[in-house]
């Protein structure tokens, strides 16, 4: 059984979240809660139930909401390239959104995403040079914008920053993956386009347990 702890902080809450996790053969059985869950007394508001298999499904059951999720993973060759999909839909509000990723070779890979009976696609080119780097141009149909992400790894920490034209919303991410000490994630964004130029600081960190 596997545990994962997570906390995050922005500038005006903190939250919290926890999932237990139990395999059953090939089968993970998950249960995921918030402090909604826990505050004021134990309650279902917060609380999620899911059942997957890895690179197959995943179904997750809203409590609360009284709503299924589902995720369907699936891997075909194109022309000899393997093409990941992935197809979501949402009972509740009724929305399914199908991703595409094609890998050219272990450093090009294109990937799209769409969600059925909207305008909203994004395509967007991933380019990893020397192993450590990573440029990710992306364009968004619907808004016909463009998003351009850079990303760098140093050892275990990965420097992240990201432009959005059409919202002109700008944003800079540290995180690190540590075997020992978890991960955490430290971001700041900021809007061009407001007057304030307030960044909006946020700061995750998630602890991995064995039981």
């Amino acid at each position: 059984m596997k545990a994962s702890l997570k906390g995050r902080y922005t500038n005006d809450k903190s939250t919290a979240a926890a999932t237990i996790a139990v395999g059953a053969g090939d089968v993970k059985l998950r249960a995921s809660m918030t402090d909604a869950t826990v505050v004021n007394g134990p309650s279902l508001n917060g609380l999620t139930l899911s059942v997957e298999k890895p690179g197959f499904f995943i179904v997750d059951y809203d409590v609360p909401r009284k709503d299924f999720r589902f995720q369907f993973m699936n891997t075909v060759r194109v022309v000899e390239k393997p093409l990941k999909l992935t197809y979501i839909h949402s009972r509740g509000d009724n929305r399914t959104v199908v991703d595409g990723a094609l890998a050219f070779d272990s450093a090009n890979k294109l990937s799209a995403n769409y969600m059925l009976g909207t305008r909203n696609c994004k395509l967007k080119y991933s380019y990893v040079h020397g192993g450590v780097t990573t440029f990710e141009p992306c364009y968004d149909l619907g808004k016909n914008a463009w998003d351009f992400g850079i990303s760098k790894r140093v050892y275990d920490d990965v420097f992240k920053a990201t432009y959005q034209t059409w919202s002109r919303d700008l944003a800079l991410e540290w995180s690190r993956n540590s075997k020992f000490n978890g991960t955490f994630k430290i971001s700041a964004s900021i809007n061009l386009a407001e007057e304030s130029k307030i960044p909006k600081i946020i700061a995750e960190s998630t602890w991995d347990l064995e039981m």
